[in-house]
């Protein structure tokens, strides 16, 4: 006849199953103690061709620089935009300047939902990041946004 579980018992085997199942939930950068690499800027480029346009929003492009995000005018100036499908969001810091991040917050990895007043916002438990850089502007999060690659073609603003 089997032995009831012990108290003792059912807390060790349920602190290994959190253990194991929290080791999947860090980031590739956490715990790395290193900063990701400044963001990349884009801004239009005269020899882009203009005919790329927002109506493509979303879809693959040949040859042009990978996924069309939006077009330029679509991110706010001294604002952004996030992408929930991409997990990035985008930012215009200053006009013809454009940043974009990872739209998973480093605290603990929900999904940031807006972008106001020069912070990106995430909602589960207030950090907000600086739109410039991604940095920590409020915490609990203590590590910034990890850069993502974006780059504008004519009026289009492409992911990679």
């Amino acid at each position: 006849m089997p032995q009831p579980a012990t108290r003792r018992t059912v807390l060790a085997t349920g602190a290994g199953a959190l253990a194991l199942g929290c080791a999947g939930c860090a980031g590739k950068d956490a715990g790395s103690g290193t900063a990701p690499s400044e963001p990349a800027s884009a801004s239009p480029s005269a020899s882009a061709s203009p005919s790329a346009s927002a109506s493509r929003a979303g879809q693959e492009t040949a040859g042009d620089g990978g996924q069309v995000l939006a077009g330029t005018r679509d991110i706010p100036e001294g604002g952004g935009k996030v992408f929930e499908k991409e997990k990035v969001v985008v930012t215009q810091p200053k006009k013809g300047v454009f940043k974009a991040f990872s739209a998973i917050c480093t605290h603990q990895g929900c999904t940031v939902n807006a972008v106001a007043d020069g912070t990106i916002d995430c909602p589960c438990h207030g950090s907000r990041f600086r739109i410039t850089d991604g940095s920590v502007a409020h915490g609990p999060a203590t590590r910034p946004l990890p850069a993502r690659s974006v780059s504008v073609h004519g009026n289009s603003i492409h992911l990679g």
